[in-house]
């Protein structure tokens, strides 16, 4: 399985010049952590999350250190904190250094980026533009199936399937669900819509039956559906 199977394609971006209370704001309103910062090209050139935002001082929590850290700490140390607390725009909090997968990046490779570098989300870009963002909320929902596992015959399958489910619920005003919310591993379609109502959670059971080469749906917060 690749990052192109399980990425969010609509991804939630902002410009560098856009303000840090604007950024707050969209992260706290969205349910998000962190999103791309992306040039006039859909080129990513940082990211801003939470942890850019932790000390501020219009909070007042700007990063303190004992007298004697303080002491050691360089001039050029110092001034980029006053930077990260004080700074306004999004390009004076922002991570530069961003690691970036493609939309053919194993979803295991993925899983150790995020481990090993500490971080929450990866973005996917092909030649060089963003065209997705990976998580460690999709990877949860698909690594105990996919992680150190052969690629097969069927990813190819499994690609099509999600993709002609998406494009329906995309046509559907009931159907407010996020493409992280559903995977397909050997044409098995997995559905995570707990928050859903019985009513939509059987509607989208519906579609995705309807999609040619599904041999099961499984709702993973009921029960599951085996086609004939």
């Amino acid at each position: 399985m690749r990052a192109m199977d399980v990425m969010t394609s609509e991804v939630v971006t902002v410009d560098e010049k856009a303000s840090v209370s604007a950024v707050a704001k969209l992260l706290a309103e969205r349910g998000i952590s962190g999103v791309p910062v992306v040039d006039q090209d859909n080129r990513v050139i940082g990211m801003v999350s939470e942890g850019d935002l932790l000390y501020r001082a219009e909070t007042g929590t700007e990063r303190r250190r004992s007298w004697w850290l303080e002491m050691m700490a360089s001039t050029n140390q110092l001034a980029g904190d006053y930077i990260k607390s004080h700074g306004a725009k999004v390009k004076d909090v922002m991570t530069r250094d961003v690691i970036l997968v493609t939309e053919t990046t194993a979803v295991a490779d993925i899983a150790v980026l995020l481990e090993t570098n500490r971080i929450k989300r990866v973005p996917v870009i092909r030649d060089g533009m963003l065209v997705g963002i990976v998580s460690r909320a999709n990877l949860v929902r698909v690594l105990a199936m996919t992680i150190n596992e052969p690629a097969n015959s069927t990813e190819a399958d499994d690609r099509t399937i999600r993709d002609k489910l998406l494009a329906e619920l995309k046509a559907q005003r009931w159907a407010e669900v996020s493409p992280a919310n559903i995977t397909v591993r050997d044409r098995v379609v997995h559905l995570w819509s707990s928050y859903l109502s019985e009513q939509e959670k059987r509607a989208l059971v519906v579609a995705a039956e309807n999609i040619p080469g599904v041999r099961r749906v499984e709702d993973q917060a009921g029960p599951a559906y085996l086609l004939s």
